[in-house]
């Protein structure tokens, strides 16, 4: 699809215009699908999976990227510091699977796993399962990896197969763009599905207020990323973004993203007083198969968490990746999510009796 395209989909899709108006009646189409979905579930004429654990789904109604993995990865640390021994199952966009799901744990493969699977896994050390049947994907997981004792489930919000015991939907400045359904506009379910969520989080540009006093219903808290030091993916060298920005700064800085949205990498990295000469905007999940950067005249080229897990083997030392964190609004954001779920199975074990 051509840049020109995009920018016409992505304008239509926030405003609403000419072509958005043309496809309503498709849009219809897609509202009637996702009604009698649910209706179906809701009436137990289909049957959801429970999962002997607990189970968080992170998700969005906004089609492509709103930021949806930091989340997963914050908050499957989060509940390790809780006491809590998480996994992650995902549906390993890009990758064929067979019948059955593919499992592991740290340095995986993003060809193998996909690329978010495979940055949530070395991010964590979380152990992870792959399968677009997300209820095979966590009996697998949990028959591989008995310890694991809570569920995150990277994006699945409209896998209703799997039930869920919290719902986190992720959303960015877009909103819910022109509040249409596909393809008309950009949402994959009703804008009213924003209030069954637990939670809705909203990934900002920049940092927030901090606001102790929750919203709701749903809760809602807002979060932005804040750029960590990056590391050169040729041999590891780790390097502040200001000592980047004052070495190569003569020689030209590009940025590369093939993410949801790559405006916020890179409206990241200005924030972070990075100069930018280049910047190249690459589809989601972009496998990085040839070379995208031969033609990039920088001396360095910086890149996202999730396209370095794919392109490390390029062989170009001027590539660096820059990690992200997320930051929340509310500094009681997880254990607000933990207080909603029960006691981990080895506290309850090692509890005295009453």
């Amino acid at each position: 699809m051509s840049q020109v395209l995009r920018n016409l989909i992505e304008t239509q899709w926030q405003r609403g215009g000419w072509l958005s108006t043309l496809l309503r009646p498709v849009s219809a189409v897609t509202w009637l699908a996702v009604s009698a979905k649910r209706a179906l579930y809701r009436r137990g004429w289909r049957q959801s999976y429970r999962a002997p654990v607990p189970v968080i789904v992170v998700g969005n109604i906004y089609v492509g990227g709103t930021g949806k993995t930091p989340v997963v990865i914050a908050m499957v640390q989060a509940l390790r510091e809780r006491g809590w021994t998480p996994g992650v199952v995902s549906r390993g966009y890009g990758v064929k699977i067979g019948k059955h799901p593919r499992t592991g744990q740290g340095d995986l493969a993003a060809d193998r796993f996909g690329d978010e699977p495979a940055l949530i896994s070395r991010a964590t050390n979380a152990p992870v399962s792959i399968h677009p049947d997300r209820p095979r994907a966590v009996r697998t997981l949990l028959s591989a990896f008995p310890q694991v004792d809570v569920i995150v489930s990277d994006d699945g919000l409209q896998h209703l197969a799997l039930a869920r015991d919290l719902e986190i939907i992720v959303q960015d400045g877009r909103g819910v763009g022109n509040g249409r359904l596909l393809p008309a506009g950009p949402l994959r379910e009703p804008a009213t599905r924003l209030r069954e969520a637990h939670t809705v989080v909203t990934n900002v540009d920049g940092p927030v207020p901090l606001a102790t006093a929750p919203s709701g219903p749903p809760y809602r808290v807002e979060m932005w990323m804040e750029p960590g030091a990056a590391w050169n993916l040729r041999d590891g060298t780790l390097r502040t973004l200001w000592e980047l920005q004052a070495d190569y700064q003569a020689r030209g800085i590009a940025a590369a993203a093939g993410i949801g949205n790559p405006a916020r990498f890179f409206a990241t990295l200005r924030s972070a007083g990075m100069s930018l000469d280049t910047t190249i905007p690459l589809p989601d999940h972009y496998s990085y198969a040839r070379s995208p950067f031969a033609p990039v005249k920088a001396g360095l080229i910086l890149v996202t968490a999730k396209d370095a897990v794919k392109c490390s083997g390029l062989g170009d030392n001027r590539l660096w990746a820059v990690p992200v964190t997320p930051r929340f609004s509310d500094p009681a954001f997880f254990d607000r999510v933990a207080a909603r779920l029960p006691a981990p199975v080895e506290k309850n074990r090692r509890a005295p009796p009453r």
